[in-house]
């Protein structure tokens, strides 16, 4: 970018002029050939001019990518480091090298780095850390943003509801942060909402929703949470929110019986780990309504407890010290009823807590 000077004799007159992406071609086809350059090389991208630098910042950048399927989805977990501090760690999947590589910059102060309760999302091309409580601090409604174009946290809308031991989700562009514990007993029935195009929250208040909750997933475009194991709810008791409607009511309770664990939705089918003896993959059939057993994980590989995300057919099975095994459900094959697939080493000696583990597409 620069001023050129149109002034004549006795007059002066600046135009501001933009320089194209890429000297000689026009910005459209700039755009068109940046936009394939892969996602681990967009920080040498942001190096080359501040024009670029803008643009792969950008939500355009993002939207295009995503419009002609270029985008790329990394893995991001939150652990709970051996000093009992938490932190945040990243997977490149298609890396031909691939491990776990510390996020730094977590703008926690130091007394909140061993909050408990937190929970963590991803919206858009953001990550959100939410909420927490300590021994000697009550539910907090700080949230924390790392924007993973810029590969910086900041400070973020607070919550409407300060909250420990919660659940959240990401549906139809929105955050919802649900449940837990919280400055006032009638805070474990309410849900908070947050709209990124206002950068506001909002509270709503349903008695349906369990005091203890023990996970949470969207499925067929609807939000359910569980009680946790620990909960004194029945055995397949769960609740579904319809995002329409606004309400929330009792979930399938053949699909809830068999919600033991975490759970993944690959290409609209719901799986579930089920930790109760050593890892097995479960996975809920809608149309005979009932849970299958897709087979037995190698507890060689696997250290419960664990966490799971998904990237196109493959489920990674995340547990401590970041161990992770990449089952590809679309040709998963069995020896002897265990699955067969691919690991990633173990990030460290150390036993990293895994926390949560969420994708992000840029």
């Amino acid at each position: 970018m620069e001023l050129q000077d149109n002034g004549t004799e006795g007059t002066s007159q600046m135009k501001l002029i933009v320089s194209p992406l890429i000297c000689g071609l026009p910005d459209d086809i700039a755009l068109y050939c940046l936009a394939r350059v892969p996602r681990k090389y967009h920080m040498i991208l942001k190096g080359v001019s501040k024009r670029w630098r803008n643009l792969v910042c950008s939500e355009e950048w993002v939207s295009y990518r995503q419009k002609n399927n270029l985008s790329e989805s990394w893995i991001y977990a939150l652990c709970r480091d051996r000093f009992q501090q938490v932190c945040c760690y990243v997977l490149d999947p298609k890396a031909p090298r691939k491990y776990w590589k510390l996020l730094e910059g977590l703008p926690l102060p130091p007394r909140s780095l061993k909050r408990k309760g937190m929970a963590f999302e991803a919206l858009g091309k953001k990550l959100y850390l939410l909420g927490g409580c300590g021994w000697f601090e009550d539910p907090t409604d700080e949230v924390y943003c790392y924007d993973a174009s810029l590969n910086s946290w900041s400070e973020a809308t607070p919550l409407s509801t300060s909250r420990c031991y919660f659940t959240s989700q990401a549906l139809n562009g929105k955050m919802y942060a649900i449940g837990g514990l919280g400055a006032r007993s009638t805070d474990a029935h309410t849900f908070d909402t947050y709209d990124p195009q206002t950068n506001t929250w909002t509270t709503h208040l349903d008695l349906k929703i369990v005091p203890d909750i023990g996970d949470s997933i969207v499925f067929d475009g609807k939000l359910y949470i569980r009680p946790s194991t620990s909960a004194l709810s029945s055995p397949g008791y769960a609740v579904v929110h319809e995002p329409s409607s606004g309400v929330w009511q009792l979930a399938d309770a053949d699909m809830a019986s068999g919600w033991s664990g975490p759970g993944v939705i690959v290409d609209g089918t719901f799986y579930v780990l089920d930790q109760t003896s050593g890892t097995r993959l479960m996975m809920w059939r809608k149309d005979s309504r009932e849970w299958l057993a897709v087979g037995r994980l190698s507890p060689l590989l696997t250290r419960p407890p664990c966490q799971l995300v998904s990237i196109e057919t493959n489920i990674f099975v995340i547990g401590r010290g970041l161990s992770t095994v990449v089952i590809d459900v679309a040709q998963a094959g069995k020896m002897e009823g265990v699955l067969l697939g691919s690991s990633i080493p173990r990030f460290t000696f150390a036993d990293e807590d895994v926390l949560s583990c969420k994708c992000l597409a840029i």
